[in-house]
């Protein structure tokens, strides 16, 4: 098994469900990436994911693709990204995946881009434009080298479809809470339960909801249907202040906002 299907079999088996953060590899500097992501580690985060920073990312709102922008503006390459993660995931024990275009991937290789990724440490990759018709390939590669290939099912995919991606998927299903982009909102859609419901009756890979969720409260409310819960945006905004807050600051304040979201899991 990946070490992404070990981590959901124990917290399956332990009654408890995953917090998953998103962050943005190179913002505002890839030292401090390192730092965060032993950070959120230390905080008790399960599942990590790093964005790999690209210039026209298809779901992102304008927190992420801002940080998108700053980290492309100062010259972050997938190369350097992945030495940071060789540095770091020795370091923690949260699985760590890439949020990342199937350009980049397929620009590199399908097969060298699964190999390097291996090779640094981590655990799966999130491929958020990867259609489920061009998937085999892909799908098949990952599956070979025991690395996660993560897909995503919105609220207007059709049903049939949605099975389709599951079938292709692996590691875990990212289900999206909303349809549109990325950000934060102050209620969630009252039918996303019922969709989960739903998904879940038609896969056995733990299913994972993001997209919105940023209050202790939206993770009450979807802790009892989901396997885990992502959070980017909250936790991207914060980090914007980097540049004009100490380090250290923006370190604590985005540790203990992890924290109550943990707590809201339990």
């Amino acid at each position: 098994m990946s070490s992404i299907d070990q981590l959901f079999t124990k917290l399956r088996d332990e009654g408890r469900k995953a917090l998953m953060p998103f962050i943005t590899a190179g913002d505002p500097d890839l030292d401090f990436t390192e730092q965060l992501l032993r950070e959120l580690d230390r905080r008790g985060c399960h599942l990590c994911e790093l964005g790999i920073p690209y210039s026209d990312p298809i779901a992102d709102g304008p927190v992420i693709q801002a940080s998108y922008t700053r980290a492309l503006g100062r010259g972050r390459r997938l190369a350097q990204i992945l030495e940071t993660v060789e540095r770091v995931t020795p370091k923690v024990q949260a699985p760590l995946v890439t949020m990342v275009s199937y350009a980049i991937v397929y620009r590199h290789g399908l097969a060298r881009y699964v190999d390097k990724a291996r090779a640094a440490g981590v655990a799966g990759a999130i491929v958020p434009d990867l259609p489920v018709e061009e998937a085999g390939e892909l799908a098949k590669i990952c599956r070979d080298a025991d690395f996660s290939l993560i897909q995503l099912v919105t609220p207007t995919t059709p049903r049939e479809r949605a099975v389709r991606i599951a079938e292709t998927s692996s590691g875990f299903l990212y289900y999206v809470s909303v349809a549109g982009i990325t950000g934060e909102r102050t209620e969630l859609p009252p039918e996303l339960v019922e969709n989960v419901g739903w998904l879940r009756e038609q896969t056995t890979l733990p299913l994972c909801v993001g997209f919105g969720i940023s209050r202790p409260k939206h993770v009450k409310m979807l802790a009892p249907v989901a396997d885990g819960i992502i959070v980017g945006s909250a936790i991207v905004r914060q980090i914007a202040d980097a540049e004009c807050r100490s380090r250290d600051a923006v370190l604590d304040g985005v540790g203990q906002y992890v924290s109550q979201l943990l707590t809201a899991l339990k």
